[in-house]
């Protein structure tokens, strides 16, 4: 019995192939290339991340000394995944980015919590509350805070240039391939010269 409707759906299935009945076909090719989702993604990357803490705002130093060392943990051996293919070259260069940038952001912080440190000690040094040493102390702090602080600036602005060099030179192998259009090379170019024009 099972194979007598086996048989006969068989048999309707190829009669039907064999009537002409039109096949819908909605699309005949079978390449398929999806588009670019973000195709100028490194923009955002390099414009200034609204997370960044201003010199007069309050800092949550704990939830920034949180967020760097997650940042170093996900920026170490980037190069090793990359040649494995774990990882794309523009994630590597973001993840490093953002741990430059972070490392700044602290050092920014803690320069600042130096700064009013140094002030307090000041004010107590005036009172005849604290002593000498532990003045001492806070300005050996603030000198260190600041040599720290203008490292990693100098570290930020060297890595913000070289992100916006490989910005500009993946901007134009896309377009040279036709992935990306005129106006990406040049936001590209656009913005590695207001960095230029920053570091002069």
């Amino acid at each position: 019995m099972v194979r007598a409707i086996a048989l006969f759906f068989a048999t309707a299935i190829i009669a039907f192939a064999q009537s002409g009945a039109p096949i819908k076909d909605t699309d005949t090719s079978f390449e398929v290339e999806p588009p670019l989702l973000i195709p100028n993604r490194d923009d955002e990357l390099l414009s200034e991340p609204e997370s960044s803490p201003s010199p007069g705002q309050d800092v949550d130093l704990a939830k920034l000394e949180k967020d760097f060392e997650r940042a170093k943990r996900n920026a170490v051996g980037v190069d090793r995944f990359c040649k494995i293919g774990a990882l794309s070259k523009v994630e590597a260069e973001q993840r490093l980015l953002r741990f430059v940038r972070l490392e700044f952001d602290l050092a920014n912080a803690r320069l600042a919590q130096a700064k009013q440190e140094m002030l307090e000690k000041q004010k107590q040094s005036a009172a005849g509350e604290v002593n000498k040493r532990d003045l001492a102390q806070a300005e050996s702090a603030l000198t260190l805070a600041i040599e720290s602080a203008h490292a990693a600036a100098v570290r930020r602005e060297r890595a913000e240039l070289e992100a916006a060099e490989a910005n500009l030179h993946r901007q134009q192998k896309l377009l040279a391939f036709g992935r990306a259009r005129k106006s990406d090379v040049a936001t590209a170019e656009q913005k590695l010269a207001q960095l230029k024009a920053q570091k002069n």
